[in-house]
């Protein structure tokens, strides 16, 4: 098999005294849709964060395409990378939150064309294209110029998907993207994200939707306490849990 797009190696992260992430080793290949499922506070969404050092860590290492993300070594001595050289390294790291994070004073159009201005430097014209073009994709064409109060929660994350996949990343990270939804409008975002692993783009799911994780995920990992429990394919993972506590985890979605 080739080098993972994503490498994760022991990965440890702590808050004060408490150990959240407690040596986390995770390989992503390019293409595949890697579900993370497990209780709340068991670390999912930290070693999502911990990705694209919106988090930093204490210890362990996290490559995209080859390159540590935060940090590098220079004379033996392991250094964080410096703000402007994160910055173009996260541009690759697409990341769709929980919450929506759109800017309230722009436009759709404009909340999408604004990385790809001011990050990717595509000239006003070629940003405008390839914004329409993912809003349409989205099922936005009717909203370009609606500003985020004019949108349902909904269309509104599905703007920070378009967001998200227009800057062209090698990896997308969705947090529970579904949370803050009403459940009439969890379905229309789940198709975009289906429609998007089905085409092949590398993506880390952390969600509570277990029919989608069962639909979309090439792989299932189960966390618990910090820790990869359990991975596997999703006929393995959700269908035959062979782990007492993902039996457990499961049983309240049934």
């Amino acid at each position: 098999m080739s080098e993972a797009l994503v490498q994760i190696r022991e990965l440890r992260k702590s808050f004060g005294t408490t150990e959240v992430l407690k040596g986390i080793d995770l390989a992503v290949q390019k293409g595949e849709a890697v579900v993370v499922i497990g209780s709340s506070g068991s670390g999912k969404t930290t070693l999502l964060r911990c990705i694209n050092l919106l988090e930093t860590y204490q210890s362990g290492s996290v490559h995209v395409d080859g390159v540590e993300i935060g940090y590098r070594e220079s004379g033996g001595v392991r250094r964080r990378r410096g703000e402007r050289e994160l910055s173009r390294i996260r541009a690759d790291i697409g990341m769709v939150f929980q919450l929506f994070n759109l800017f309230p004073h722009l436009t759709a159009l404009e909340n999408v064309m604004l990385g790809l201005r001011k990050v990717r430097r595509l000239s006003r014209a070629a940003a405008r294209e390839r914004a329409e073009r993912w809003l349409v994709r989205v099922g936005l064409a009717e909203k370009l110029h609606s500003l985020p109060i004019e949108l349902s929660g909904g269309q509104q994350q599905r703007v920070g998907i378009a967001r998200a996949v227009a800057m062209e990343p090698k990896v997308l990270l969705l947090d529970e993207i579904t949370s803050a939804l009403d459940p009439e409008l969890v379905g229309e975002v789940l198709g975009v994200v289906r429609e998007l692993a089905h085409e092949g783009i590398t993506m880390l799911i952390v969600t509570h939707e277990m029919a989608f994780a069962r639909d979309v995920g090439s792989r299932i990992v189960f966390m618990e306490q910090g820790r990869v429990a359990l991975e596997g394919t999703p006929e393995q993972v959700l269908r035959n849990p062979a782990n007492e506590r993902l039996r457990a985890f499961l049983a309240r979605f049934a």
